[in-house]
């Protein structure tokens, strides 16, 4: 009677690695996005239903374009950083990103802060969980 046997992989002796890593679209549009609608966010928060000001403008263009350069240095160096530590840049990148709009929100800073830091360690556990199942 025949068994089932695994069969031994191939293993790589080199990383996958693309040519030109970080250089596609993709690499500025992604964070582009991300900051527009980080930016609109803000600015709405601030607005709270009452006239625009030139303030509130402020306050989304340079929050959004904060962000969208950090998603940006964050997606060209992540490939240079060990899984720990690049899914604890997404998980500070998120984290900051939430509770800097929760503070806006009239929160006290401890409340915001609390928020922040939740969705930051759950942004590292998801980001750490993805990096270790997909990396050799």
């Amino acid at each position: 009677m025949a068994t089932h046997a695994t069969m031994p992989m191939r293993r790589r002796t080199h990383a996958r690695t693309p040519a030109r890593r970080g250089h596609s679209a993709l690499a500025w549009a992604v964070p582009l996005a991300l900051g527009v609608i980080l930016g609109f966010w803000a600015f709405f928060i601030a607005r709270d239903g009452g006239a625009t000001t030139g303030g509130q403008i402020w306050l989304g263009v340079v929050s959004g374009a904060v962000f969208a350069a950090l998603c940006y240095a964050l997606v060209r160096v992540r490939w240079a950083l060990p899984r720990e530590l690049r899914a604890a840049a997404f998980g500070v990148l998120a984290g900051g990103a939430v509770g800097f709009l929760s503070s806006l929100n009239g929160r006290s800073v401890l409340a915001a802060s609390l928020i922040g830091l939740a969705v930051g360690a759950g942004m590292f556990c998801t980001m750490f969980y993805a990096y270790y199942t997909r990396e050799e």
